[in-house]
C-alpha cells in the first residue's frame, strides 16, 4: 500500500511558503501605498501561490519517486508558473488614449512570482535580494526618471503651412517617415485671413533624422508654402 503522504518534512515545508508571504507582502504594501490596482492581497496571493507550486515541484511527488520506473523533472511546474503569472500580468495591462497604462503593475506581479518561486526553492537569500531590488527599482527608480525626464531635450517640431485638397499632408508624412521620423502628435493651426486656401499644422516629431535634410525635402515638395523645424520654446518665442 502506497503511504498516505508524500513527504514527511510537511512542517519544514512552511518555512519557505512565510518567507514568500512575508517579502511578497513587503511588495504589496509598496504597491498599496501608491494606490495600484495590484496591491497587498494581489501580490501576496501570487507569491504565497508560487511558494507552493515551487514546493510541490519538489516534494509533493517523493512517494511517487520510490518507483524505479518513476521519472520526474521538477521543473516542468516551476515552466507552467512563468506562463501562467504572463495571463495575469496581461490583465492589468490596458490602453487609455493612445498610453499603456498598468505595465509596472503587471512586471512587479511578475517578479513577486519569481520571489515565491525562489522561496519555495530554497534559496531565501535571492529572494530577499530581488525583493530590495524590486523596491529600488519601483520606489528609487521613480525619482531618476522624473530626474531625467526634467533634463530631457523637447522634441523638435515642424511648422508646416501648405495648399489644402492636395494631399499634401499626405506626402509630408511620407518625407518625415523617410528620414528617419514618427509623428507623434499633429495640431491645426488657426487659419488667417492671408492663407486662403492653405492650412496651416504643427507637427511634434520623434527619431534621430537630420532636421535640415527634412526642412529641405519639405521646402521641396509641390503645394508647401514654407517648412519650419525647431524646438517647440523657439518656434513660440
Amino acid at each position: 500500500m502506497s503511504p498516505l503522504w508524500s513527504t514527511g518534512q510537511q512542517w519544514s515545508l512552511l518555512m519557505p511558503v512565510l518567507v514568500a508571504l512575508l517579502l511578497s507582502t513587503l511588495i504589496g504594501l509598496e504597491r498599496e501605498a501608491g494606490m495600484k490596482s495590484a496591491g497587498l492581497r494581489t501580490h501576496a496571493l501570487v507569491g504565497v501561490g508560487s511558494a507552493v507550486f515551487m514546493l510541490v515541484s519538489k516534494y509533493g511527488f517523493d512517494d511517487f519517486l520510490t518507483d524505479e520506473r518513476a521519472s520526474l523533472d521538477p521543473s516542468r511546474i516551476a515552466a507552467q508558473v512563468v506562463s501562467g503569472i504572463g495571463f495575469l500580468g496581461a490583465g492589468l495591462i490596458f490602453v487609455r488614449r493612445d498610453a499603456v497604462r498598468g505595465l509596472t503593475t503587471a512586471a512587479t506581479t511578475w517578479v513577486t512570482a519569481a520571489i515565491g518561486m525562489a522561496s519555495g526553492a530554497g534559496l531565501p537569500v535571492l529572494a530577499t535580494a530581488a525583493t530590495i531590488g524590486l523596491l529600488v527599482a519601483t520606489r528609487g527608480f521613480t525619482r531618476l526618471a522624473a530626474f531625467v525626464a526634467r533634463r530631457r531635450r523637447e522634441p523638435p517640431v515642424l511648422r508646416l503651412s501648405y495648399d489644402d485638397g492636395h494631399g499634401v499632408l499626405r506626402a509630408v508624412l511620407a518625407v518625415c517617415t523617410g528620414r528617419g521620423w514618427t509623428i507623434r502628435e499633429i495640431s491645426i493651426e488657426n487659419e488667417s485671413p492671408s492663407t486662403e486656401g492653405g492650412a496651416s499644422v504643427v507637427l511634434y516629431l520623434d527619431g534621430r533624422g537630420d532636421l535640415l535634410d527634412l526642412t529641405e525635402d519639405l521646402s521641396a515638395l509641390v503645394g508647401v508654402r514654407s517648412a519650419v523645424v525647431g524646438r517647440d520654446r523657439q518656434l513660440r518665442d
